[in-house]
C-alpha cells in the first residue's frame, strides 16, 4: 500500500472503490506536510495515537477534524502520531498544494 492508503480509486487498494479512501497513517515528530485543499472531496482525520496540529489547532488522541472541500489544511505531527484517514468520493489528482 501506499503512504497508508488501502481503500480507494488507486492501486495497490484492498478494495477499489470511487465511493471513498480509507489510510492509516503513521508519523514521527516532527513530520509536516504542506498545506493543501481538495476541491471534490471531505476528508476525515482521527486521531488514534499521539499530538499533532492542523489549520494552526491541536489536536490529541480521540479527536476528529473534519475538511470539507475548498478547506485549506497542514498537517505537523507534535508528537508520534497515528491518524485513520476516511475521505470521500475517492477522486484521483483531487489534492491540491497551497502557495505559500
Amino acid at each position: 500500500m501506499y503512504k497508508g492508503w488501502f481503500v480507494g480509486n488507486f492501486l495497490p487498494s484492498v478494495c477499489l472503490t470511487q465511493d471513498f479512501e480509507i489510510a492509516v497513517k503513521h508519523y514521527h515528530v516532527g513530520d509536516y506536510e504542506k498545506p493543501h485543499t481538495h476541491k471534490i472531496a471531505t476528508e476525515i482525520t482521527v486521531i488514534i495515537e499521539g499530538e499533532a496540529e492542523m489549520k494552526k489547532e491541536k489536536y490529541k488522541k480521540g479527536d476528529i477534524v473534519t475538511i470539507f472541500p475548498g478547506e485549506e489544511t497542514d498537517f505537523y505531527a507534535l508528537t508520534n502520531v497515528t491518524t485513520v484517514v476516511v475521505k470521500y468520493p475517492s477522486v484521483k489528482d483531487d489534492k491540491y498544494l497551497s502557495e505559500e
